[in-house]
C-alpha cells in the first residue's frame, strides 16, 4: 500500500514504530557535528588558499543520518555532492579521506574516491581489484562516483536499481550473483539530489522510467530552498517537487513512484519514515521519492560566493532557526537523553578531533611536496655551482621560500633551469635532466592515468581469431551476420544484454535481433520508452554491477540526447575514479548514410572529443562489426559501435565461428595495395573509396586504400603512415564536417606518425560539407563524399606531383 502525504500539512506521519536507542541517537548527534565542523573547517581552508574549492553538506547531516539507518551492504549510493554525512555514517569515507580529497590529494591511499581528480564530497568506493576482477559488492556500502553536472547522476541510478531487477528475475543471473555481484537483487540504490536539480530533464526521464520499470530506486530531494540564487519558486511549478509529483503515486493496482515528504531536522521522523519505507522499496522493488522539506545550508551553496547576496533576512534567520543540528539538540536536551552540558563537552572534543584529523590529511599531503622541493633545490643548488654563468639564481630562491608547495611549481622550475643550462655540460646538470623525466613520469601516472583498463581483460589485450570460412559457409544479408553474432554471444555470456527502442518485439528496426527476444527473453532484449539518457543510465548502472549491457541507440544522430550521460559519466568513470570502478557497457548505434537531417549524422570529431575514454569502432560491413562486438564483449571497457546504416541488405558471407572472431582494435586494414596514393577513410566510406579506386586504375592511378576500422584507438601500428612512405601521397576521405575526424586522422599520421616527410605533395582531405544532407539521394550526393568527388581528389593529387602526365580535367 502506498503512503501518502497527509493533505492538512504534507507530512507522512511515523508508523514504525521506532525504538531508538541513546546511546544511537547520541552516536548519529556527534556524527552530524563532526560532519558540519568538517564543513566549516572546509570552508576555511578553500577561502585562506589551503584547498582549492569547496562544496560541502552542512545543513543535510540529519537527514543523511536517518537514512544511514536504512542502508544495508550491498546497496548503493548515487548521489549529490552533498552527501558526506551519510558517507560518513555508512563507512564509504572517513574524515581523513575527506579532507584528503578536500587538498587534492593524488595519493590513492590517502584519498580513495579519486585520487585527487574530483572536488570535495565526490565519492566513490572501489569495486574492482587491481587485476580489474569484481569485490563482492554484496560485502560492502556502495558508492557510485559523484558527478559535478547537476542532475547527471539520475540516469546511472536508474540503472544501478534495474540491475537489482535483473538480478532478482533472470534465473541466468543466479550463478553470476553467487560471486558476490547481487544478492536475490534486494540491493537498494539511495540516489540523492538537490531541490533545484529537479528542474533537470535528467531527472523527469529517470523518475519516469523508475516508475515503468518498478526498481528498488529511492529518490531523496534534499530542498533547501535555493539553485545557487534561484529560489523555489522559479525553480519549480508549485515550488514543490512533491506536489507535482502526486500523479506518479500507485493506485487501483497501476503502479507508479511513492512519494513520502518529511522535514529535514525532525530526526526521529526521519528515521522512522526511511526505516520502513525503504524497507517497501526493497521487499517491492517499488521506487519512491523523499522530498525533504525544510533543510538548510547554513554556509551557502559553495567557497564561490556569499548567500547573504541574494538570501532576505528572513531567510537567514530560518537558516539558524530550523538548523537541523540545533533542533536534534533540543529535542535530545527535552527527551532526557542527554544535557546540555554533555552535548557541550561531546562537541568541543569533537571539534578537536576534526581539527586533529584535518592538520593529520593536510600534512600527509605536503609531506612528498616538501620532498620534491627538497630533492630539487638540492640538485639546483650542484647546477649552480657547476654552472654559475647561466643564472639560475631567480629559480633556486623561488625553490628555497616558495610561496606554495606544489608539484606544478616543481616541474615548471626543473624546466626553466634546463632551459637557462642548455649547451652545458656537467653531472648536476645530468641529474637534472634524470629528475626531470623521472617526476615528469610519476605525474603522467598521478593525473592522466587510467582513461583505459589496463587489466589482463583489456580488449587491447583480447587474442585477435581470425573469421573462418567454408564451402558451406552462406552469403546472407548484412543484418543476418548480426543476428546470428549476438545469437551466440547471448548464448555464451549470461550477463549480455540489449537496451533500447525497438530491440526486442521488433527485433530492430533492422531486425538485427529477429527473434532473439523469443529465445531469450524480454529481460535480455528489452523495449524501452524513447528515452535515450536513461538507456544510456540502465546500461552503465548495470555495467557498473558485474553486467555487460549494449544501449542501442536507433540512429547515431540520436546520441545526442545521451551525450552528456555518456561523456560525463561514462567516459570518465575510469578515469575519475583512479581506476577502482569500471563500466564496461556498449553502445550499438548506425549512421553515415540514409536519408534526411536526422538519419545520416556521421558525427565523429564530436564523438572523438566527447567519448574519450570509450573504444570507438568504425567498421566498413557487418562482418566488421561482428567482430569488434565479439572482442568488446570478451573485453572491460566501454565502447561504441557505429555500424554503416545502409549495410544492412548488402551480401556478406558468414563466418563459420560468426560469435568466436574477434579483431584487434586500433589496427588498420589494407582493403587495396596500390603504389600511387593512400586514401585513408572508414564505414560507408570504404565501398564508396573501392569504386573510386577500381576507376583510378583504368586512368593508370594505383590507390593504396586503408580502412582505419577503428578511430580510438586510431592506428597503433602504423599502418597508415607505413602506406605513406609507400606512395608519398595521402588522401583522407570522410563523411565528417571539414576539420572533422579527416583533421584528427591526418594529424595522426603527419605528425604522430611522422608522415610529413614521406610526402611529396600536400595531403588533402576530402568531407562532407558544412550542412547536414537534406532527404533523397541527390542531397546525398551533393552534401557528402561521393564516388566522383575521390577520383577527382585523387586525381588532383597526382596532377601537382606530374601535371604534364595527368592534364587538367577543367
Amino acid at each position: 500500500m502506498t503512503t501518502r502525504p497527509r493533505e492538512s500539512a504534507g507530512i507522512v506521519t511515523p508508523r514504525a514504530k521506532l525504538r531508538l536507542r541513546p546511546e544511537e541517537v547520541i552516536a548519529d548527534y556527534r556524527l552530524a557535528v563532526r560532519s558540519r565542523v568538517a564543513s566549516v573547517l572546509g570552508r576555511r581552508e578553500v577561502l585562506t588558499g589551503r584547498a582549492p574549492f569547496g562544496i560541502f553538506g552542512d545543513g543535510k547531516e540529519v537527514a543523511q543520518v536517518a537514512m544511514a539507518k536504512a542502508f544495508q551492504p550491498g546497496d548503493w549510493r548515487s548521489g549529490y555532492y552533498r552527501d558526506q554525512t551519510l558517507a560518513f555514517a555508512t563507512g564509504m569515507a572517513t574524515l581523513k579521506q575527506f579532507f584528503a580529497q578536500l587538498y587534492a590529494d593524488p595519493d590513492p591511499e590517502h584519498e580513495p574516491f579519486s585520487a585527487g581528480r574530483q572536488m570535495v564530497s565526490h565519492f566513490a568506493s572501489p569495486t574492482i581489484e587491481g587485476d580489474g576482477a569484481w569485490r563482492r559488492l554484496t560485502d560492502l556500502a556502495n558508492s557510485a562516483p559523484d558527478l559535478s553536472p547537476v542532475a547527471a547522476q539520475m540516469p546511472r541510478s536508474l540503472g544501478l536499481a534495474y540491475a537489482s531487477k535483473l538480478f532478482r528475475n533472470d534465473p541466468g543471473l543466479r550463478e553470476v550473483a553467487a560471486d558476490g555481484l547481487s544478492r536475490n537483487g534486494d540491493e537498494v540504490t539511495f540516489a540523492t539530489i538537490g531541490n533545484a536539480g529537479t528542474s533537470e530533464g535528467l531527472f523527469w526521464e529517470t523518475l519516469n522510467a523508475a516508475g515503468v520499470l518498478q526498481v528498488p530506486l529511492a529518490i531523496s530531494v534534499w530542498d533547501d530552498g535555493f539553485g545557487i540564487s534561484v529560489p523555489s519558486e522559479l525553480q519549480t511549478t508549485k515550488s514543490s517537487i512533491s506536489a507535482i509529483t502526486k500523479g506518479f503515486i500507485p493506485e487501483k493496482g497501476v503502479p507508479g513512484v511513492d512519494v513520502y515528504v518529511a522535514r529535514g531536522w525532525d530526526y526521529f521522523a526521519l528515521c522512522d519514515l526511511y526505516v520502513w519505507a525503504i524497507e517497501r522499496v526493497r521487499r517491492d522493488h517499488a521506487p519512491a521519492l523523499f522530498h525533504i522539506i525544510e533543510m538548510t545550508q547554513p554556509q551557502g551553496h559553495s567557497t564561490s560566493g556569499s548567500h547573504e547576496r541574494y538570501k532576505t533576512p528572513e531567510r537567514l534567520r530560518f537558516e539558524t532557526d530550523a538548523d537541523p543540528i540545533a533542533r536534534m539538540r533540543g529535542w535530545m536536551v527535552e527527551h532526557e537523553i542527554a544535557s546540555a552540558k554533555q552535548l557541550d563537552e561531546w562537541e568541543a572534543e569533537d571539534r578537536r578531533e576534526v581539527e586533529r584529523v584535518r592538520e593529520e590529511a593536510r600534512e600527509e599531503h605536503l609531506a612528498p611536496l616538501r620532498e620534491e622541493h627538497g630533492r630539487l633545490l638540492a640538485l639546483l643548488e650542484r647546477a649552480r655551482e657547476a654552472a654559475p654563468e647561466a643564472g639560475i639564481e631567480k629559480i633556486v630562491e623561488e625553490i628555497r621560500e616558495p610561496q606554495e608547495h606544489s608539484r606544478r611549481l616543481v616541474d615548471a622550475a626543473a624546466r626553466r633551469a634546463l632551459l637557462l643550462l642548455r649547451g652545458t655540460e656537467s653531472p648536476a646538470r645530468s641529474e637534472l635532466v634524470a629528475f626531470a623525466g623521472e617526476i615528469a613520469a610519476e605525474n603522467e601516472e598521478r593525473f592522466n592515468s587510467h582513461l583505459l583498463s589496463r587489466s589482463p581483460a583489456s580488449p587491447l589485450r583480447v587474442e585477435p581469431v581470425e573469421p573462418l570460412y567454408s564451402e558451406s559457409s552462406e552469403t546472407v544479408d548484412g543484418r543476418i551476420v548480426l543476428v546470428r553474432c549476438f545469437d551466440a554471444n547471448f548464448a555464451r555470456d549470461p550477463r549480455i544484454h540489449v537496451l533500447g527502442e525497438d530491440v526486442g518485439r521488433l527485433g530492430d528496426v533492422n531486425l538485427v535481433f529477429e527473434g532473439l527476444q523469443q529465445k531469450y527473453g524480454p529481460l535480455r532484449l528489452t523495449d524501452t520508452g524513447i528515452r535515450e539518457a536513461t538507456i544510456m543510465g540502465q546500461a552503465i548502472g548495470g555495467a557498473m554491477r558485474g553486467l555487460r549491457p549494449i544501449a542501442d541507440i536507433q540512429y547515431v544522430d540520436y546520441l545526442l540526447y545521451a551525450l552528456e550521460v555518456a561523456s560525463d559519466d561514462l567516459a570518465t568513470l575510469h578515469f575519475r575514479t583512479h581506476g577502482a570502478q569500471k563500466a564496461p557497457a556498449l553502445i550499438r548505434t548506425k549512421g553515415h548514410r540514409l536519408q534526411g537531417i536526422w538519419h545520416t549524422g556521421s558525427p565523429m570529431a564530436l564523438i572523438l572529443s566527447a567519448l574519450r575514454g570509450l573504444h570507438v569502432c568504425v567498421p566498413r560491413n557487418m562482418v566488421q562489426a561482428a567482430g569488434f562486438y565479439n572482442t568488446l564483449l570478451r573485453g572491460d571497457d566501454p565502447a561504441i559501435v557505429i555500424e554503416v546504416l545502409n549495410g544492412y541488405r548488402y551480401k556478406e558471407r558468414l563466418p563459420d565461428n560468426v560469435g568466436e572472431f574477434t579483431l584487434p582494435l586500433g589496427v588498420p586494414e589494407v582493403v587495396r595495395e596500390g603504389s600511387d596514393l593512400t586514401i585513408a577513410t572508414y564505414g560507408a566510406c570504404v565501398r564508396i573509396a573501392e569504386d573510386a579506386a577500381n576507376a583510378l586504375a583504368e586512368l593508370g592511378i594505383s590507390a593504396e586504400l586503408v580502412d582505419v576500422r577503428t578511430l580510438a584507438p586510431l592506428d597503433l601500428r602504423g599502418v597508415m603512415g607505413e602506406s605513406v612512405r609507400k606512395t608519398g601521397a595521402l588522401l583522407v576521405l570522410d563523411e565528417d564536417v571539414p576539420g572533422g575526424a579527416s583533421a584528427y586522422v591526418m594529424r595522426h599520421v603527419v605528425e604522430t606518425q611522422q608522415g610529413y616527410d614521406a610526402l611529396d605533395v600536400p595531403p588533402r582531405t576530402l568531407t562532407a560539407k558544412d550542412n547536414r544532407a537534406g532527404v533523397g539521394q541527390d542531397s546525398d550526393h551533393f552534401a557528402k563524399p561521393n564516388r566522383e568527388d575521390v577520383i577527382e581528389a585523387a586525381y588532383g593529387l597526382m596532377r601537382e606531383r606530374d601535371p604534364r602526365r595527368f592534364p587538367a580535367l577543367r
